[in-house]
């Protein structure tokens, strides 16, 4: 048959994409052990000493936070120690311990009409910030939403 010279023949799938997440998993974390535990692979998480960007602190990276991180394919080990992550979330106005959102209150002065305000966000230098009313007059008419 002249069609098998037009199609090259296909390199066969790979069947075991375990042995790459090995390969890519031992990139990340070369201090882990893996063994073969009836024909599966078992991969041992030691507990890892870090330091945090933040405070120059040592923490643990626990064996349990890389099984989790692994499961959930982060590819970064964590930056921060937890007293430095909580910080850091209160400053961005983050949920704290998976609890419902707080809303950000800022107060700021209307780059329009110069009376003072609050807004639900932290406002970025450079760029304006407007009270209700003048944020309702520059939107286009279509946009507004009646309040």
């Amino acid at each position: 048959m002249g069609d098998e010279r037009l199609w090259p023949r296909a390199e066969p799938a790979i069947e075991n994409h375990s042995e790459i997440r090995l390969a890519a998993f031992l990139m990340l974390y070369p201090d882990s052990r893996v063994s073969r535990k009836g024909g599966h692979l078992s991969m041992d998480f030691q507990d890892k000493l870090l330091k945090c960007v933040d405070c120059g602190a040592d923490f643990v990276f626990t064996a349990g936070e890389q099984l989790f991180f692994h499961d959930k394919q982060f590819k970064n080990e964590p930056k921060r120690c937890k007293g430095c992550k909580t910080k850091r979330a209160q400053v961005l106005g983050l949920p704290q311990n998976g609890g419902n959102f707080q809303r950000v209150e800022t107060k700021a002065v209307c780059s329009a009409c110069q009376r003072e305000t609050t807004v639900p966000f932290k406002p970025t230098q450079g760029r304006p910030v407007f009270c209700r009313e003048c944020f309702q007059q520059k939107r286009p008419p279509d946009a507004a939403v009646s309040a």
